[in-house]
């Protein structure tokens, strides 16, 4: 019987959760940074990428900004799939999938908090804050009169004072919605929800550099946090993760689709009736198309003794012997028609 651990309560769920969300918003507005810092910091990883021929997000920007039946959908997936996906496959591992909601849940917090020692450590303007020199259009100001953001990122029109622009490095939206598609590909079942949860991270890759609000190394610097927050997480004692010591240690860290968290005993099973177990205690065993068990050893077994009559071995021989070799059992069948004839 699969071992199916239990979830948290509830509200002390919420709580956890709560608590860590305003640590991850207080943390971004605390870690501002210097204003020249962060334009060095943006225009050193952007020449990085010129050398490298990753500035994939000046291409995506000009696209996004010129062709307003993509850049108006970017900018509404850029505000809010972010904080709508992520809280919703959290309640849905805690209801469908409580043996791997809890290293999930602590993956996700400890990643989150990876970031904002980046945010602290690298403060960084996006791409849409530079000067309008290096080719940048921010798309959320460009189409701030479909939406509720103005442009200041994707707060609401006279909230952009209460977040903090320069954290760009790492992209957590990036890294969230890794993480989403990781747990749904991985926990979910059907084929439907598993392309979407693969597709997620991918859309919203191309979302945060086409929008100009991320460059493409905050990308990869999210999906990195993000790894670096899973090994972590593995390493935590299991009473925080709900892994056991031995699924920690062969790799798994979330169990497939139904899975358990802990080890499966090992057990033979054979496709006999029902898939049911052919052990059976005191010499007792079932074979494929037994319903009752027959205490016989490997020797007595008629599979592996010839017939010598030239009738068909197998468990109909097995089961007659058995029959005619038996002082308790009543006359077979066949017994009764040749006494009658």
């Amino acid at each position: 019987m699969t071992n199916r651990r239990q979830p948290p309560r509830w509200w002390a769920e919420l709580l956890l959760l709560g608590l860590v969300y305003a640590a991850y918003s207080g943390g971004r507005l605390l870690a501002r940074g210097d204003v020249g810092l962060a334009v060095d910091h943006g225009l050193a990883i952007l020449r990085m990428e010129e050398l490298l021929a990753l500035d994939l997000e000046r291409p995506l920007n000009r696209l996004f900004t010129g062709q307003a039946v993509l850049g108006i959908p970017a900018d509404f997936v850029y505000a809010s799939l972010h904080y709508l996906v992520t809280p919703a496959v959290l309640v849905w591992l805690y209801r469908r999938r409580p043996q791997q909601y809890r290293f999930a849940r602590t993956w996700l917090m400890v990643s989150t908090l990876l970031g904002l020692v980046g945010f602290a450590l690298v403060p960084t303007c996006p791409p849409r804050l530079l000067d309008a020199s290096y080719g940048f259009t921010d798309t959320m100001a460009h189409y701030s009169a479909y939406g509720w953001w103005g442009g200041e990122a994707s707060a609401p029109r006279g909230l952009g004072s209460f977040t903090n622009q320069f954290a760009a490095m790492p992209s957590l939206h990036v890294g969230w919605a890794l993480w989403c598609g990781i747990v749904l590909w991985s926990c979910a079942r059907r084929p439907l929800v598993r392309a979407l949860g693969a597709a997620y991270p991918a859309v919203t890759t191309v979302v945060v550099m086409g929008t100009a609000n991320h460059y493409f190394l905050d990308a990869v610097a999210g999906a990195a946090v993000m790894g670096a927050g899973y090994l972590a997480a593995r390493a935590l004692p299991a009473g925080i993760t709900g892994i056991a010591r031995a699924t920690r240690t062969a790799g798994a860290g979330l169990p497939a689709s139904g899975g358990s968290a802990e080890p499966a005993p090992h057990t033979t099973r054979t496709a006999g009736f029902r898939g049911k177990s052919t052990i059976v205690s005191g010499g007792w065993e079932t074979s494929a198309g037994e319903l009752l068990p027959v205490q016989r050893s490997a020797v007595a077994d008629p599979a592996a003794v010839p017939r010598t009559d030239g009738a068909a071995g197998g468990m109909a021989g097995h089961a007659g012997r058995a029959a005619d070799e038996s002082p308790e059992s009543p006359e077979s069948p066949e017994n009764t028609a040749a006494t009658a004839r």
